[in-house]
């Protein structure tokens, strides 16, 4: 996909991190999705952290906690052109947490693209992914049809956090991004011309 005609401002996008269960593997995969993002062109970066949201309730209640949580998350989110969102795999999904945060949005997700990484065992986080493409649907979200996953992501490390072999996963992300940069001009376009009724 031909990616050089990049428009005079920049494609934001927000990278969800969206595991927070202790001794996360998520940081090691984290860095790796960071560097690929700053890297590509014509891309400005935002980080949301899941692990750090720890004051928004299940419940939605909009407590002075949750509130003064939203403040710095929310603005990320709805300034985004586009999101990343990278999943681990729990019980055949994806974490609760991530849920709780993508359920406290709505309009702020509204007719982005979102790209989707995972990590887990054999299955790679892809039954995560499955499930989540489900729920942006239903918020008006475009997923990205490749994805990134790492199967046995403990093993494709090294101690210091480099993918052993990077030749698949470094491709595999590269189409990522460029599925997401020309989804990302096109719905900033359309929602610019005629916004999502």
């Amino acid at each position: 996909m031909d990616t050089d005609s990049t428009p005079a401002q920049p494609l934001n996008v927000t990278v969800v991190i969206g595991s927070n269960r202790h001794g996360r593997f998520g940081p090691v995969v984290a860095d790796w999705l960071l560097t690929h993002v700053r890297d590509h062109p014509g891309l400005t970066l935002q980080v949301v952290d899941v692990a750090d949201t720890g004051h928004l309730p299940t419940t939605l209640a909009p407590t002075p906690e949750a509130m003064a949580a939203l403040a710095g998350i929310t603005p990320k989110l709805a300034s985004a052109d586009a999101f990343v969102v990278l999943t681990p795999e729990y019980n055949h999904s994806f974490p609760a947490g991530l849920k709780n945060l993508i359920d406290w949005h709505f309009t702020e997700w509204r007719a982005k693209p979102v790209a989707l990484v995972s990590y887990g065992g054999l299955a790679g986080g892809l039954r995560a992914v499955e499930h989540l493409r489900q729920v942006f649907a239903e918020l008006h979200a475009v997923t990205v049809r490749d994805t990134v996953s790492f199967h046995n992501a403990g093993a494709s490390f090294d101690d210091e956090g480099r993918l052993k072999d990077a030749t698949a996963p470094d491709a595999a992300a590269k189409a990522m991004l460029d599925q997401l940069v020309w989804w990302g001009w096109a719905l900033r376009d359309a929602r610019q011309v005629r916004p999502l009724i």
